[in-house]
Parts: structure tokens; sequence; C-alpha cells
């Protein structure tokens, strides 16, 4: 019975995968798109790094800071630096 309501609730093991790469491959391209708030910027990363936790993806804090500051502001940082 609970193989029944994991497998509803969670998909299968395929679908658990193709959810993953589909993720992945988000979190790889990740950009600040024209005219979003900061605020947003932040709530779709850590969504998008929330649920690649909840599959199984691991995240160093250091990787997670490099990839919010190389990809989304660029141009501040180059300012910053």
């Amino acid at each position: 019975m609970w193989d029944i309501v994991e497998v509803t609730h969670e998909g299968t093991n395929d679908v658990k995968r193709a959810r993953k790469h589909a993720l992945i491959q988000e979190y790889e391209l990740f950009r600040m798109q024209k005219g979003e708030t900061i605020s947003n910027v932040l709530k779709r990363f850590s969504h998008n790094v929330n649920h690649l936790m909840s599959l199984g993806k691991n995240f160093d804090k250091e990787e997670l800071n490099i990839k919010i500051l190389n990809r989304s502001w660029q141009p501040k940082v180059t300012t910053i630096s």
C-alpha cells in the first residue's frame, strides 16, 4: 500500500530521474531575467535548489554562492570587486 501512495505522490524512479535532470539543467542555465527583482531571483533560485536537494542532489554553500553571484549579477560583482 505504501508503495502505491509513494508512486502516486512522487512518481516512479523514471519520473524522478527526468525531473532531476530538468531541474539540473534549469540550475545550470540559471540567470536573472530582465526586470526581475533580487528577491524574486533568490526565490526562484532557492526553489530550484530545494527541489534538487529533495531529489538527492547535494550542494556546497560556496558553489551556491558562486553560482548566484556569477550568473545573476555579474556587472555588479565586477563593480564591487
